[in-house]
């Protein structure tokens, strides 16, 4: 298969982070990933415990053989089979530039955002997001803040607060301001040193590990809205890889429920999704395309979206507005706050009149009262507002529908790297202790095969082509269903998606760094496992436990066979 040319391009700067160094205080196994025999001859063949097609973790049409860095960047064999290589090219490019206000095809941006490209969160080959001091809007921060109400209900037991969109705008274009300033927002790591659970910080052979979690503070005085809020609770969330995402798309409604049905008889799984008593999906637990079609969600750690197609990125994260979207992403505090903010007001009048000025939408009739209006109209989120006809200014979508095309043959093409070293004889003894002995395959489910690929479809899209994977055997790792972990400062109400595992182990050679879980708080596989033994509340605590008793060997074994997958 074709490696994209354009990952030569992106591979600059992709060293954000150092690699903690194994230590004592911070375990993982030396030359993880060196094998005992080469795998070249064994590629694509069944070898001990692992079948021909687990070499291919997203199945031939998913799977790319390429496992050197810029792998994450790679399309998968349905791009190129189904005659989608340069829509993805195109679409590849479109996510990789940096947005400005007059640098053409990518014009337009704001007039609030949370990043100016998706490489300022998704970096170094779109993979996970890294661990951060800070939320300074710079290519490669991965983090978003999550701003909730504190039991109050809802998902996850936290409702956002209404002054805030789900991705939290940290940039805005002059002379407007942001909703959350983001040099005011402090990121605290703290060291653990005891867990709940009672378990010592050294394994029972005296090999100590370490464990870190992140606090966040938010002053009242970073907030640029009307009203600023005054009870709220603050947690990290890092971005998601994307490789595999059409895979994903591509797995059944009723595979999914089954999963459910599954799991539901002896696991208590989110009541916002999970009727407990019942057994039965709640309808919060689907989401429907534009055209009326349900999907079972089962993206995001909160599982926010059933199909790809539902995904308003480029939207509500960079404002960049499309023929379908009438109104940008905001909040109403916001656009009140900023349609009263004296100098937004005074700069608009000052250069507003220019009709090549950024602002002169804003401008209408120039006096004081007649700014107000416009700017309290255009940034409102209302479902009313309409951008493309309105007394003030007529907006013109930045984003063509063939361009969005492109962005979604992109967003649907991202392959899967190859799995490694499977001859290896601790890779197959990792997997017999992850998927046996220690019952990880309950959650981390191994395999699934898609459907027939129905996948849903948006207003601009209708019937266009988009890269398909039926019946393709696939192993993500994942039931992508919610379970609690419980952790210290844990994502609001510990209610977590099950994390994909395939082609994670390639993190650090892609990235610069392979920090797990929902905050990237792990620095580490060894981490990341123990702190599913951090509370006897966490779902996975069993199997932690299981996990902390075993010899060295053997623990290295399965990060080994996790580094591989």
């Amino acid at each position: 298969m074709r490696h994209n040319s354009y990952s030569k391009y992106l591979l600059a700067g992709a060293l954000l982070c150092a690699f903690a160094a194994c230590s004592d205080d911070n375990v993982s196994p030396e030359t993880p990933l060196k094998p005992a025999e080469p795998e070249t001859k064994y590629i694509g063949q069944a070898v001990g415990n692992f079948s021909a097609d687990e070499w291919y973790p997203a199945g031939k049409l998913g799977t790319t053989e390429n496992t050197a860095a810029g792998c994450y960047e790679d399309n998968t064999p349905a791009i190129d089979e189904q005659g989608l290589t340069d829509l993805f090219n195109q679409g590849d490019m479109m996510v990789s530039a940096k947005y400005t206000l007059s640098t053409e095809p990518y014009k337009g941006w704001g007039p609030v955002a949370s990043r100016r490209s998706c490489e300022y969160c998704h970096s170094g080959g779109y993979s996970h997001g890294h661990s951060r001091n800070d939320m300074e809007p710079v290519k490669g921060n991965g983090y978003i803040v999550s701003v909730y109400t504190p039991d109050a209900p809802g998902s996850n037991n936290g409702t956002p607060i209404d002054q805030l969109t789900t991705f939290t705008m940290l940039q805005a274009v002059e002379p407007f301001l942001p909703p959350v300033d983001p040099k005011q927002i402090k990121i605290t790591w703290h060291d653990v040193t005891s867990m709940p659970s009672g378990l010592p910080m050294q394994f029972p052979d005296g090999e100590k590990f370490s464990l870190r979690y992140p606090s966040v503070a938010i002053p009242q005085s970073a907030f640029n809205t009307d009203p600023v809020p005054s009870n709220y609770e603050v947690r990290l969330i890092a971005s998601c890889n994307f490789q595999g995402l059409g895979l994903i798309d591509a797995i059944s409604n009723e595979d999914l429920k089954k999963q459910y049905e599954t799991e539901g008889r002896f696991v208590e799984l989110n009541p916002e999704f999970w009727d407990n008593t019942t057994k039965q999906l709640k309808p919060e637990a689907w989401a429907s395309d534009y055209f009326g079609n349900k999907f079972i969600k089962r993206f995001n750690y909160d599982l926010l979206d059933g199909c790809l197609e539902n995904d308003v990125a480029l939207w509500d994260e960079l404002n960049i507005l499309r023929s379908d979207i009438k109104h940008i992403c905001s909040t109403e505090a916001w656009a009140k706050a900023m349609s009263e903010n004296q100098n937004v007001i005074d700069y608009i009048q000052q250069h507003g009149s220019n009709p090549t000025s950024y602002v002169h939408p804003y401008y209408n009739d120039g006096t004081r009262e007649g700014i107000k209006k416009a700017v309290g109209y255009l940034l409102s989120p209302n479902d009313n507002v309409d951008l493309y006809n309105n007394p003030y200014f007529n907006f013109k979508p930045e984003m063509s529908d063939d361009a969005y095309h492109a962005f979604m043959v992109w967003h649907r093409g991202l392959a899967v790297p190859r799995a490694r070293n499977l001859n290896d004889k601790e890779v197959q003894r990792g997997k017999e202790l992850f998927v046996g002995d220690l019952g990880c395959a309950h959650c981390h489910k191994a395999s699934w095969t898609t459907g027939a690929d129905n996948h849903g479809s948006s207003k601009i899209l209708g019937n266009k082509q988009l890269p398909k994977y039926a019946n393709q055997k696939i192993y993500p790792y994942s039931d992508f269903i919610q379970h609690k972990l419980d952790m210290k400062n844990d994502i609001h109400g510990s209610w977590c998606r099950t994390t994909p595992l395939w082609g994670r182990g390639l993190s650090l050679l892609n990235s610069g760094a392979e920090d797990r879980l929902h905050d990237a708080r792990a620095r580490n596989e060894i981490e990341a496992i123990m702190w599913h033994a951090y509370s006897k509340n966490s779902q996975a605590y069993k199997a932690a436990v299981k996990f902390y008793k075993l010899p060295k060997a053997d623990r290295d074994a399965v990060v080994k066979f996790i580094r591989s997958i």
